[in-house]
């Protein structure tokens, strides 16, 4: 998993194709859960063709560890496939997107 530490509390996470989305999804939240703070996250989408339910999941828990540490979680670059998900299940209206990477590091750059 391309983890880019681009600031000290900002984090840009490339994500791969499924099957390894998951898991890699599971080895990001064990790294995050030895970090003190934790760092806001980019999850970058691009590579990402389709997601399960099992994805979304995943997605789900991270956003909450996240935000039960006072962090922030942006989602970038979905594919139209990806993001009708997104839109079917209702999760368009949970998760925070951002138009692109460039985007979403700024915002996180942004006062809570």
């Amino acid at each position: 998993m391309p983890v880019e530490k681009w600031s000290e509390r900002t984090w840009l996470v490339k994500l791969p194709d499924e099957p390894l989305l998951t898991d890699e999804l599971d080895n990001l939240s064990a790294v995050l859960r030895k970090s003190d703070p934790l760092p806001d996250v980019v999850l970058d989408l691009n590579d990402v063709p389709m997601v399960h339910s099992t994805a979304l999941s995943r997605l789900l828990t991270l956003r909450k560890m996240l935000l039960d540490g006072a962090a922030r979680l942006r989602l970038v670059h979905p594919n139209d496939r990806v993001w009708t998900v997104f839109l079917t299940t209702g999760l368009d209206q949970v998760f925070r997107f951002s138009e692109d990477t460039a985007t979403a590091l700024a915002e996180m750059q942004l006062p809570r």
